[in-house]
Formats: structure tokens, sequence, C-alpha cells
């Protein structure tokens, strides 16, 4: 990544770009969003939030927890700005740069790029094996329908566990740093560090189910077999968002699968109201968060990175130059 990115300038620019797509992703849907938001109690709205909320929270204690068992232990103020902030860049048509985002804010409190690299990467790998293996266990029990057409979201779940296993992440990161010219990594998550990201994780789906079930249990009722359709039929929903990348934030992938899931259970109508308004409470989770993680700015730095592991190299960008020559990839 070249050193223009740590301009403030470019940086406070990016971030009202990304900003104002997230701004305006609500904004666009507005006349469907207040419709929709007139079929739903207020409570509900609020309590989908507010557990939309503590799902973000959940996941970002995860990430943090996967940075310091790397060696660079955040403070939660330093860990919620780089974490948020950074993640507004989902926002932006690409795949990278909300990691790219995170990578260069955690430069601020001292963190080698490649550490907060490897902790997003694995981070997200986390969320979404979660996710999976929540829906794999809770579809089959309330929406059959929603199995025999997402069929091929689930199968990648043993996959993508078989790559959680710690030496497995190691030599899959090592061998992409030697592509890209760089020194493998000087340690890899420890099996504890994952456990601890794994337990964060669960808590943060488990939120994200609530934020669902208040919603849903609207039009299907509230017992235990709606808040089991509720989280499955999410977590598919955001598998779909993320594993289809061309859109970004999961915009619009995310929306088509958690109506097709809930359809068979409920008026499409109704499915069509869940769905918008579940975006909307996850983006104005996103905006809470990241506005809070403005706030907190660069007066956290004060508390220090407690980076406990020191870094073998001087941590040049993630794209370096070659001699006589241009950077030998693209971001």
């Amino acid at each position: 990544m070249s050193d223009l990115t740590r301009s403030p300038w470019l940086r406070a620019a990016l971030l009202v770009l990304a900003a104002g797509l997230a701004v305006y992703g609500l904004a666009s849907q507005w006349t469907q969003v207040q419709a929709a938001l007139a079929k739903l109690d207020g409570w509900d709205v609020a309590g989908a939030a507010v557990s939309a909320i503590a799902g973000l929270g959940g996941m970002m204690l995860a990430w943090r927890a996967l940075l310091a068992d790397l060696g660079s232990r955040l403070p939660v103020p330093a860990a919620i700005r780089v974490m948020f902030v950074g993640q507004l860049g989902k926002y932006v048509p690409g795949a990278v740069w909300a990691v790219a985002a995170q990578v260069e804010l955690a430069r601020d409190y001292a963190v080698p790029r490649r550490r907060s690299g490897t902790a997003s990467l694995v981070a997200m790998a986390v969320t979404l094996v979660v996710g999976l293996v929540a829906a794999g266990v809770t579809l089959p029990l309330v929406s059959a329908h929603a199995v025999r057409q997402y069929w091929w979201v689930l199968a990648v779940t043993p996959l993508a566990a078989a790559c959680l296993y710690p030496p497995v992440i190691k030599f899959g990161l090592d061998r992409v740093l030697r592509v890209l010219g760089k020194a493998p990594l000087e340690g890899s998550v420890s099996r504890g560090g994952m456990i601890r990201a794994l337990g964060w994780t669960t808590l943060g789906w488990l939120c994200y189910g609530a934020s669902a079930w208040f919603l849903i249990s609207v039009f299907a009722g509230k017992g235990g077999g709606s808040y089991a359709l509720s989280l499955g039929a999410y977590a598919l929903a955001w598998a779909v968002g993320f594993l289809i990348i061309f859109f970004p934030g999961g915009i619009g992938p995310r929306e088509v699968a958690l109506i097709a899931v809930l359809a068979p259970v409920m008026p499409s109508a109704s499915a069509l109201v869940v769905a918008l308004v579940s975006r909307v409470v996850m983006t104005l989770g996103d905006l809470v968060w990241a506005g809070a993680g403005l706030a907190i700015g660069r007066a956290s730095r004060s508390a220090g990175p407690g980076d406990s592991r020191p870094s073998p190299d001087p941590d040049p960008p993630l794209v370096s130059r070659r001699a006589g020559g241009g950077p030998p990839g693209g971001r």
C-alpha cells in the first residue's frame, strides 16, 4: 500500500466517501423504509437496533482478541476506532477497502501492518464460519426450503472451518506474503486465541439473531422456533452477501437471500419489510460505532498499544517496489 494512504487529507476524503455511500444507501430507500417502519412497533425496531450494536461490539472484541494474541494488545477505545472507522470501507465498491483502512488506522498505534491485516482477515473468516455453522444447525429445523436453495453456501462450511486451524492459517498467509515478496509472519494465532475469538464471535452472532428476531417475530410469532429461524435466516443471508464480493457491504444479495429464506414462512411483503429494516438497523449500527470511533480520535493513543511482541522487520508497506519496477501487484 502506498505511503500516500498515510496522508490525513486522503484518509479524511476516503472516510467521507465511505460514510456518504453508507448514508446514501439509507436515503435511496427512504420511502420503502418509512412504509416498513409503519408496520413495526417502535420497541421492536429499537430492540433490533440495540441487538445489532451489541453484535457488532462482540465482533470487535473477537478481532481485538486475535490482535492481542498476535502480539498487539489495543485498549478498547483504540480497538473501537480502528475496527469501526476502518469498517466503513466496506461500503466502498471493492473487496479490500475495509481491511486496508483498518491496517492503516492500526499503524497509528504502532501495530505492524502484517499483524493487523492478519487479525482482520482471520476475524472475517471466524465470523463467516460461525455464521455458516449457525445457519447449518438451525435452518434444517425451521426452513428446509432455504437449505435446498442455498445448499452451496452451507457446503463451504467444512472447508472454511478447516481454514481456522492455526497452522493452516499461518501456512496460507505465509504463501500470500511470499507472493508479495514479504517475509513470513513472525507468529500465528494460537489455539487459545482462536478459542477466545470464537467465543466473542458466537456471542456476536447470538446478538445478530436477536436483532433479526425482534423484526421477524412480529410476523412469525415470538416462540423459540422463531428465534432459530431468525438466527439461521440472517446468518445464511449474511454469508451470501459476504461470499458474493462484488456488492459493497453485501447490499442486494443479503436482502434477496433473507427474503428467499423467510418467504415460505411469512408473506413476501412481510419478508421484504424485515429485509429492509434489518439493513437499516445494521447500517445504523455501523454508523453509531464509527461515530464513537471518530469521537475517540487520537486521544486513545495515550494509553499505548501494548505491543508485546517485537516485529523482526521494519514493517514495510504490504505492496513494495521491486528494483527498477513498480509494485508487484495491486490491492
